[in-house]
């Protein structure tokens, strides 16, 4: 199955869970998030090979999670061009890309850089 990442409508989506599986690292580098989608059934993303997760998320607010904005970053992104120049060995065959997730009910953002991502549904 293709997925797009930018293809999905992410604006008011809700964002249920997120879980980091780090259970052999190296290894099994995996962010999963369930996705309550504004116009479709919950599913779950995956990214995986991930090599960063930042997230910035602020909780005591009584609201859903919901998605104000999701896409891929441009190649000169700052936390993509932070990780090339320390990881200067980095097989240059493997293409990665920055994922950014800014969220509605409490001004969250959320960074994952990452080989693959996809959908899977629930």
């Amino acid at each position: 199955m293709n997925f797009n990442f930018d293809d999905c409508y992410w604006h008011d989506s809700i964002l249920k869970s997120i879980y980091i599986d780090r259970s052999n690292p190296g290894h099994v580098d995996t962010i999963e998030m369930i996705i309550d989608w504004y116009d479709e059934p919950e599913s779950r993303i995956i990214f995986k090979d991930v090599y960063l997760f930042k997230a910035t998320m602020n909780f005591g607010i009584i609201a859903h999670e919901s998605i104000l904005t999701a896409g891929i970053a441009p190649l000169d992104d700052p936390d993509l061009v932070e990780f090339y120049r320390k990881k200067k060995k980095f097989p240059q065959h493997i293409q990665l890309n920055c994922y950014i997730i800014e969220t509605n009910s409490t001004g969250g953002l959320i960074k994952i850089i990452a080989e693959t991502v996809e959908k899977v549904e629930i």
